[in-house]
């Protein structure tokens, strides 16, 4: 579409930031205009997310810039009322939701309208304010809902309509900040229904995003960051591709990864015998030294928990792992987490500050930890062990900043993904179950952590990679199996493709009957 003539709907201009020695903002320009979807491009690390939080008010900006909504200046740092005034909100990547409450309590938190004299909370009315803007949406939830029980694609949907609720029409800018992450295909395709539907209404939206198909495909205009500084202001996306915006981001050309020999020998390394978990029921899978195996399908069709139970983060129902000579029962009755790290598996998770990583430890204590029981003594951990190891994994995987004691939190994402697969490849497992590995990191991070998973392999790990990235299994994988309804639908292997394997997950079976999207 063609954006709106008339005044910016965002005007940024001059804005920089220091923290300490580090300039993370260099005199930052953007301009976004009414009913315009406006992508925003960079490493990790080159200064999207501080320029979101100066947005938002988290951080104040150095003296000199400014920011203007429809023309009207907004005080820096940004107070919160005055930035609801102006209809600027965030849908951030991890959606920013508590999943113990219901869909209406995460919707109004905050903005809860007391009575004047009872100075209750009016249940039924903020119940129907939500179930309003939800039909604003096209999204028709129950507001009763636990939002912990819902889908990736609905979990996206409140998370949008807490962001417009203050929205005039006409007017209003939300920003995505990696909010697409952790949709499927299909659930994706929806969402930006969902944003278009948004924009026709006048509103604008600021998406940020790693995966460039995304930005090529759907945004108007796009602005590149490198290095805390504008590269490209505005860029039609018509004029530039994939390739284009990559040497933007890196100043360079980067070189694409092409399929590679295999790794797999013949040695038989690790079996899965009878696994019964979520919607799987009795899965059997063998797996060989030095090969990748990948696990994907649609969401809910097991291919998730099934890998969360091999690498002992989930407990099956039913269902024993054998790593060389080590049995572990799947069903955890009879083992614990400890047994599955003691028996040479390494789990890297989706949410890595979740689930991975402790944000406020260093980068050295995260990389070390799994180690310190069995490399240390109660009296004294060792220093001499952990800097070594340390050393190597910041090197091997190009973590930034290089510091051993720089708190995890304080990396960018692309780097703590970094920090978190080193953790495990430092103790070099047998059996590495990856899930989700690049999901939201730049392309060269992205390169980094590819390079590393077929290091692992070629020096003798078994891998198991469940994704939903077509293009990661594609390029990674010997095989790839397509679960469905709880099943293996399909195995493919030889030369893969993205298209093929995207074709078997969400076109036909094997036995030619439809998939039910």
């Amino acid at each position: 579409m063609t954006p709106a003539a008339g005044p910016h709907r965002l005007e940024v201009a001059g804005l920089s930031k220091t923290f300490g020695p580090t300039r993370a903002l260099r005199g930052v320009r953007l301009q976004v205009t009414p009913g315009e979807l406006h992508g925003l491009v960079g490493q990790n690390g080159c200064g999207k997310s501080t320029l979101v939080k100066i947005l938002t008010g988290v951080y104040s900006p150095d003296p000199g810039g400014s920011l203007t909504v429809d023309g009207r200046p907004l005080s820096l740092p940004v107070r919160p009322a005055e930035q609801r005034e102006a209809g600027v909100s965030v849908v951030h990547q991890n959606l920013g939701l508590v999943d113990e409450r219901t869909v209406w309590e995460n919707v109004r938190l905050g903005r809860y309208r007391a009575g004047r004299l009872s100075r209750r909370i009016d249940r039924k009315q903020e119940r129907r304010a939500v179930e309003e803007v939800l039909a604003r949406l096209g999204r028709p939830l129950d507001v009763g809902e636990r939002v912990g029980a819902l889908s990736a694609e609905d979990r996206a949907a409140v998370a949008i309509a807490r962001a417009m609720q203050d929205h005039r029409p006409g007017s209003g800018l939300i920003i995505f900040d990696e909010s697409t992450r952790a949709l499927g295909r299909e659930a994706r395709s929806r969402f930006f229904d969902l944003v278009r539907s948004l924009i026709a209404g006048g509103a604008s939206v600021l998406l940020i995003s790693h995966q460039l198909e995304e930005i090529v495909e759907v945004t108007d205009r796009v602005t590149v960051l490198r290095d805390g500084a504008v590269i490209e202001a505005g860029v039609p996306t018509r004029e530039v591709d994939e390739t284009a915006l990559t040497r933007m981001m890196l100043g360079r050309h980067l070189v694409t990864h092409d399929r590679v020999d295999t790794q797999a020998r013949e040695e038989a390394l690790a079996s899965v015998r009878g696994l019964a978990v979520g919607p799987v029921d009795g899965l059997d899978l063998e797996i060989r030294r030095g090969e990748i195996v990948g696990l994907t399908g649609l969401v809910g069709s097991g291919f998730q928990e099934a890998a969360e139970a091999l690498g002992g983060a989930r407990r099956a129902r039913a269902g024993g792992l054998t790593v060389r000579e080590h049995e572990l029962a799947l069903d955890r009755r009879r083992g614990c987490t400890g047994d599955f790290v003691a028996a040479g598996v390494a789990f890297v998770p989706e949410r890595r500050l979740e689930e991975g990583l402790a944000g406020e430890l260093s980068v050295a204590d995260n990389l070390t930890l799994p180690r310190v029981r069995s490399r240390g003594n109660p009296l004294r951990i060792g220093a001499a062990w952990q800097a070594e190891e340390t050393a190597a994994m910041i090197a091997l995987l190009d973590i930034r900043p290089a510091d051993p004691g720089a708190p995890v939190a304080t990396l960018s994402g692309g780097n703590q993904q970094k920090v978190l697969l080193g953790k495990w490849l430092a103790g070099k497992p047998d059996l590495l179950v990856l899930h989700e590995p690049t999901q939201a990191v730049d392309v060269g991070a992205r390169h980094d952590i590819i390079d590393a998973v077929r290091a692992a392999a070629r020096a003798g790990c078994g891998v198991v990679l469940a994704s939903v990235d077509a293009v990661d299994l594609a390029v990674l994988c010997d095989r790839v199996l397509v679960f469905r309804d709880g099943r293996v639908a399909r195995e493919l292997s030889g030369d893969l493709d993205q298209d093929a394997i995207v074709h078997a997950t969400f076109g036909a079976d094997e036995s030619g009957e439809g998939w039910v999207g």
